[in-house]
């Protein structure tokens, strides 16, 4: 049976507006600069510049004559469907052949691939063998290993490319790569790689031989540094010992880094969101809005608009749409400017809050100044939403007078001392670091010593806690960090 119910409940929904203020929100500076550069590409009544300047330009191109008036008068015709226009009045030949065409220079590279291609061209191979060789080194990862099995390379040769061949096969020509430079292209694992490079050393250096021996022989004690066992299972002296591990520290665990290619790795552009000064004990601070243009409204499609409702002569059915059109576009400019101005608003209401929050971080540059500060502090002085204060901090930058940090940087969290006082985590990893800077590299400071460490200045840590700040700092255990 078809029942009739009556329901009632309560959503809250974002409007449109509120999307596109959350969204221009999370945007860093040089993305709102393409955001609105798109946004002024498909808004025609959007404009650059100040509003004023452009009155002022208009009031004087008022005393022009009339005949340049005419010409550039604004028509609704130029909103009107030109698919009919044949295309030869689209295009125009200014071009005379004296102009001076010019063209941009650019830089030109060479891969990391290409350099191994181009040294197989001076192997004499078959025609086929050659296919194969090219092939694999095109399994060659940036770092220049082959991590892929040979067997699962067979298999795609025969299934996907027709083509046959064996395991015997291509490890043959697989020899043919690692013969190339750099030293230790073309390893299947770390241990391989450090022997192709180790073997194109001098064969008559005793250092040369015993490194060989114990990267064959003794890998894997030496990868978790115990040299004491390995020392004992070789039967050599300290000296002896400790020259032929440095002929392993020199070799390169990843030879494809060596070549560098600028087109391809190209390190990221920073741009900061926030200019911070200090002037006389003054913290001043300003938005970044160098490269982003002021908006404003176009003044003749308002003028327009205002002339279509003011002459109902002229009111035919494709001048309304016309206008409903422009309509629409100057209530999507006046949304985008005024999510413009609210962005701004929130960001530095926002960044004050973290200035007044750290204050003294911000006058010294000293990382220790640092209090304990968390989203929710900054959310309850603003009066805004948790979630608005992570996006305001999320890929943003400040520029300051000792360096350019993100505002993450400044969120930690917060632990006591024996007084009593809260510090901040960054405080102690600051301490932690300086500990294990200054520790005998021959007997590294364990945790445990660690946590003793910081608990005589009054840090009370646990070891657990202690291992995980170091692995947050990325230093590794007392073992892996010692040194002969």
């Amino acid at each position: 049976m078809l029942k009739q119910s009556l329901q009632q409940k309560l959503l809250q929904k974002l409007s449109p507006q509120q999307i596109q203020v959350i969204k221009l929100l999370e945007l860093p500076t040089l993305q709102l600069e393409e955001r609105i550069k798109k946004e002024l590409e498909e808004n025609p009544v959007l404009e650059e510049g100040n509003n004023e300047e452009d009155y002022h330009e208009d009031s004087q191109s008022d005393e022009a004559p009339e005949k340049d008036k005419d010409q550039e008068e604004f028509s609704l015709e130029d909103y009107m469907n030109d698919e009919d226009t044949p295309s030869y009045k689209l295009s125009a030949q200014n071009y005379s052949q004296d102009d001076k065409h010019e063209e941009i220079p650019f830089s030109g590279g060479t891969t990391f691939h290409e350099l191994l291609i181009s040294q197989l061209g001076l192997r004499i191979l078959t025609p086929e063998k050659y296919a194969l060789t090219e092939y694999l080194i095109g399994n060659i990862d940036e770092d220049g290993y082959l991590r892929r099995e040979i067997e699962s390379i067979v298999d795609d040769l025969a299934f996907s490319m027709g083509v046959e061949t064996t395991y015997e096969e291509l490890v043959e020509l697989l020899r043919v790569i690692q013969d190339f430079d750099p030293a230790g292209v073309g390893a299947r694992d770390l241990q391989e790689c450090l022997l192709l490079q180790i073997e194109r050393k001098g064969k008559f250096n005793p250092d040369v031989k015993l490194a060989k021996l114990i990267l064959k022989k003794n890998f894997e004690e030496f990868t978790k540094k115990h040299y004491d066992k390995i020392q004992k299972r070789v039967g050599v002296s300290d000296e002896d010992f400790k020259c032929a591990v440095d002929e392993i520290l020199k070799l390169n665990p990843k030879p494809g880094s060596t070549f560098n290619n600028p087109l391809d790795k190209a390190s990221p552009t920073i741009i900061p969101d926030f200019i911070l000064e200090e002037e006389d004990g003054d913290l001043l601070l300003s938005l970044n809005s160098r490269n982003v243009p002021e908006l404003h409204i176009s003044r003749a499609y308002s003028e327009m608009i205002e002339d279509f409702s003011g002459n109902k002569k002229n009111q035919s059915r494709e001048n309304k749409d016309a206008v409903m059109f422009v309509k629409q576009k100057l209530d999507a400019a006046k949304w985008f400017i005024d999510a413009i101005k609210q962005r701004q608003n929130t960001l530095l209401l926002s960044m004050n809050a973290i200035l007044d929050f750290q204050r003294e971080y911000f006058l010294e540059g000293d990382e220790r100044k640092l209090r304990p500060m968390i989203l929710k502090d900054i959310a309850e002085i603003t009066g805004l939403d948790i979630s608005t204060i992570s996006r305001v901090s999320n890929s943003k930058y400040i520029q300051t007078h000792f360096g350019i940090f993100s505002l993450k940087y400044f969120f930690s969290e917060g632990l006591q001392t024996n007084s009593g006082e809260e510090v901040s985590t960054r405080e102690i990893k600051k301490i932690l670091q300086e500990c294990i800077d200054i520790e005998d590299k021959k007997k590294p400071l364990t945790d445990d010593k660690l946590a003793v460490i910081l608990k005589e200045k009054s840090y009370l840590i646990a070891r657990r806690t202690v291992a995980k700040y170091r692995e947050q700092l990325n230093i590794p255990v007392a073992r892996l960090r010692k040194e002969l």
